[in-house]
């Protein structure tokens, strides 16, 4: 029988999984497992917070996890109850792979850094379909060499990763690919595929683990739950899995050969970290077992830790496959599973979904790369747990922690208590949220699960994570520091991704939101504010070394910085706090009053920019025409630091325009402008420019007028400077042969441009905004130039790029800016990838070059691939960029089809039949 093409994703199976998810719990089982859980300040316990050396790589198999757990492709519940991952031996290492390795931020010369190679390939939203490939080498795996040659290299030098090694040659490698499938919302499957493309026979040691979070260990109270080999129905031997917090599971193992199930305790090995005594077999049991031989280091029938071990025996060339099962016991009714035909299924579904989603996308590469981007974001979702009053004081049922760590390391954040499914930045480098990195990482996943997109925002604002005095968490290693204030713009970005996805706007999400954000943005004002001027400071806003001072430390000099990006997030803040105001005084007037505060609000700090060209109180330089820092020294006048970086380019982002459609069907609120207006002209002049109506009788809100943004622009679309061939740099290349150098009391500082990574260890080994490209400064100025051009239009023309004598206009210079930024990863001339020519070994290799890596940043020149390697958090905002642009709209939405009420219900009616007939 023929079946239909789903022409909108809620007709689509995944669609429907998605409609049904608040009654069927479909998200509960997926990737939740961090990449590495070692080495964080989550399981530092230590005196002076030194995370890194506390809990090394060399404990992470022999000790129990306090917060989280880390696994080879990973998967578990939502609170880590029962965990699923993969160990590997290929016979050589003197350690099975059960997690990923990788260099401390001392270690490598340019900071943490995994030294692994492995792909997110495939995922859907319910994660009823998930796929990944590792690569693992057949020779020893060269832990202490790359350990070694990183030590040795300077930070002038690039890093050396794993394909330098020489262990992938002549493909003496296994391609693992591992796949799990739902059969319904909470039975399991996992595939894990075997192939040899070397010219040799070979044997790999598989093993499928399952495991419990040691959650028993800590207050001496908690139950403990427990796996039990038990008889099957034909004879053979399978697991069950007791939890006192969730119903008894099954678990079963079939692969070609025999299978034989190893159990040990997931607990610390305190013989072999702390020379005490204990009863054992320890967490690093089944390691010990195959490595050294030792018989007493598992048992034959229980534990707190299993692995279902088989000897994989591979011809060259060959493939083989082992699958792994945990489904309810209640409905374990003994009948074969035809898991072939399962997984096909999900894939297929899965190809249906991502069909509909790119209907818009011609190209075959693009659609690959898109659902790449968007597959490494699904699979980068971790569960995070953590109490800051429990880790400062310690559990009962341990050694209590030295009384410093009480006045260290986040100790004014007592209030945080976080324990639920987070967007993570990259599972390895980064396995812990980041407030403005989770900004646009919700807004990329809105493009495929809004829902999930929403609550994402909601938690930062949530008592347990929002501090007291308004502030939003930073990150684990600093909660308190100061990320750009993008939460309001990624709410309502994705409040509009969601009514595009739904229909309908989601006006109860925004208002909580909003209300929060009140809070948020009043600690801002009164924190970061230092004159009380409307020109704001911040610290390194995230931007780490773009400057020649650390500007979250106290300054060598004295004095502070005046922050042109700080001001100009703050004005971007109160403009899209303005928009959500007016769009929620559309159903309640009294948002009307707020949203002319935040208007008034704006114009203030727009003032305070703008004033002064001399930059004795403004920020804009009008010598140079660019937005500098200014440096307040005591005693002195204040003087621009003349670093052309992105910072400079950061007023293009504050930018909104008002149509009349909008403010002028709100009651009073037009009166309300021109009153304020009429007794503030020199503002009215100076940015809104109310008496120059633009495109469509609309007013332009904005730190800069005309002249000042194709000033800005001129610098930005200049190929000396900013332009690269794969999207704007985060540092002028002027400063290449021209470095920035500032002397006071005979000490110097100096930055110049460099396009790879930092030879400065200012704000950590890897930080590096000193000329590389990074997506998310890039797609917020791409987004920026389609706003300014709805009130400009097509007759506003800038050159593009300058020097070279053509105009566009400023939208179809977005799009050509989108289009490099999107060249990073599509397939060029030659068929290789810019973003990915730092693996030669894949781009040289007809059958690697679709695997396609999303990293934390760019090289300025050449577009190659830097920094964490995985980070598919930000960068996978490419995902957006390719996706057709809905011109309805304003910013870069999908082409997505809404669904009425009854399409919904008969989506949801739909998916429970099918998830019925699964159980039966």
């Amino acid at each position: 029988m023929h079946t239909p093409r789903a022409t909108s994703l809620f007709q689509t199976v995944e669609g429907q999984r998605l409609a049904q998810a608040e009654s069927v719990p479909w998200r509960r089982w997926g990737p939740y497992l961090s990449e590495r859980q070692w080495g964080t300040v989550r399981e530092d316990y230590s005196e002076y917070g030194t995370a890194w050396d506390y809990f090394p790589h060399d404990h992470a198999r022999s000790r129990a996890y306090r917060w989280g757990e880390d696994g080879l492709a990973g998967f578990g519940d939502d609170r880590l109850r029962w965990c699923l991952g993969l160990a590997l031996w290929n016979g050589r290492d003197p350690i099975i792979k059960e997690r990923l390795f990788g260099l401390t931020n001392a270690e490598g010369n340019h900071g943490e850094d995994v030294k692994e190679l492995y792909f997110y390939l495939d995922a859907t939203p319910t994660h009823s379909y998930m796929r990944m490939m590792y690569r693992y080498p057949m020779s020893a795996f060269p832990y202490a060499d790359l350990v070694a040659e990183n030590a040795r290299r300077g930070t002038d030098q690039p890093e050396y990763e794993i394909l330098d090694t020489g262990v992938f040659d002549d493909q003496r490698y296994f391609d693992v690919t591992v796949e799990y499938a739902k059969h319904t919302h909470d039975d399991i499957v996992m595939r894990i595929t075997i192939e040899n493309p070397s010219a040799e026979p070979v044997t790999l040691h598989v093993l499928p683990q399952l495991w419990a979070r040691n959650t028993w260990s800590w207050d001496g109270v908690s139950p403990k739950p427990s796996l039990q080999r038990i008889k099957d129905g034909a004879g053979g031997w399978e697991v069950l899995a007791r939890h006192a917090a969730y119903e008894p599971m099954v678990a079963t193992a079939a692969a070609p050969g025999p299978v034989d199930w190893l159990f040990c305790e997931n607990e610390t090995n305190v013989r072999r970290l702390f020379g005490n005594d204990g009863p054992g077999p320890f967490k690093d049991g089944i390691n010990d077992y195959l490595v050294h031989g030792s018989k007493d280091a598992v048992r034959g029938d229980g534990g707190t830790k299993v692995a279902a071990h088989w000897v994989a025996h591979l011809a060259p060339g060959a493939r083989s496959a082992m699958v792994f099962r945990l489904r309810p016991q209640a409905r374990h009714d003994g009948q074969a599973l035809d898991v072939d035909a399962l997984i096909a299924r999900r894939r297929a579904e899965a190809d249906e979904f991502y069909d509909c989603l790119q209907q818009g996308i011609a190209d075959d590469d693009a659609r690959l790369v898109q659902r790449q981007a968007l597959a490494g974001l699904l699979w980068s979702k971790q569960y995070y747990e953590f109490d800051i009053t429990r880790w400062l004081d310690g559990d009962a049922a341990q050694p209590k922690p030295p009384a410093r760590r009480r006045r260290g390391r986040n100790a004014d954040w007592r209030h945080l208590c976080n324990g639920e499914i987070v967007s993570m930045p990259d599972k390895w480098e980064y396995p812990w949220y980041a407030s403005w990195d989770l900004a646009f990482q919700a807004t990329a996943l809105a493009l495929v699960d809004p829902v999930f997109a929403k609550n994402q925002l909601l938690l930062l604002v949530k008592d347990r994570y929002q501090h007291p005095n308004g502030q939003l968490p930073a990150y684990e290693w600093a909660f308190g520091d100061g990320n750009p204030p993008v939460h309001a713009w990624a709410t309502w970005r994705v409040y509009e991704l969601d009514r595009a996805w739904h229909g309908e706007p989601d006006h109860a999400f925004l208002e909580l939101v909003f209300h929060k954000l009140l809070l948020n943005f009043g600690w801002w004002v009164n924190r970061r504010d230092a004159d009380g001027r409307n020109i704001f400071q911040g610290g390194f806003l995230g931007l780490d070394n773009i400057g020649i001072f650390d500007r979250s430390q106290p300054l060598p000099t004295g004095g502070h910085i005046d922050q042109a990006d700080g001001t100009a997030w703050m004005a971007a803040y109160a403009l899209d706090m303005m928009r959500i105001a007016l769009e929620l005084a559309t159903v309640n007037k009294t948002f009307v009053d707020i949203g002319v505060k935040f208007f008034e609000h704006f114009l203030y700090i727009a003032e305070a920019v703008n004033s002064g060209d001399d930059c004795e109180t403004g920020l804009w330089d009008e010598q140079d025409e660019f937005f500098y820092d200014a440096l307040h020294l005591p005693g002195q006048d204040s003087m621009p630091m003349r670093v052309r970086s992105i910072v400079g380019l950061i007023p293009l982002f504050a930018v909104q325009v008002l149509d009349e459609h909008m403010h002028g069907r709100l009651p009073g609120f037009k009166e309300r402008l021109r009153w304020f207006l009429r007794h503030r002209p020199d503002l009215a002049k100076l940015v809104s420019r109310w008496t120059e109506p633009g495109k469509g009788n609309s007013a332009l809100l904005s730190l800069l007028r005309g002249h000042r943004v194709k000033a800005l622009l001129r610098r930005a679309l200049d190929e000396s400077e900013f332009l690269s061939d794969y999207g704007v740099r985060g540092l002028s290349r002027h400063h290449r042969d021209t470095p920035y150098a500032f002397t006071h009391n005979g000490q110097s500082f100096c930055i110049r441009y460099l396009p790879g990574e930092s030879d400065s260890r200012v704000f950590g080994g890897n930080s590096n905004w000193r000329g590389p490209i990074w997506l998310p400064v890039n797609y917020l100025l791409i987004e920026s130039l389609y706003e300014f051009h709805r009130y400009y239009g097509d007759d506003f023309r800038v050159e593009y790029p300058t020097g070279s004598g053509r105009k566009y206009s400023l939208r179809e210079i977005a799009d050509q800016l989108s289009s490099r930024i999107t060249r990073l990863f599509l397939k060029n001339a030659d068929g290789e990838r810019p973003s990915m020519m730092g693996y030669p070994l894949l781009q040289a290799d007809p059958g690697s070059r679709d695997l396609v890596l999303f990293h934390e940043f760019f090289h300025g020149d050449n577009g190659r691939g830097l920094g964490a390697s995985h980070q598919t958090g930000w960068t996978a905002l490419v995902a957006l960029l390719l996706q057709p642009r809905q011109t309805a709209v304003s910013g870069i939405l999908p082409v997505v089809e809404t669904a009425d009420d009854a399409a919904r219900a008969e989506a949801a009616a739909a998916v429970a039949r099918a998830s019925e007939q699964s159980v039966k």
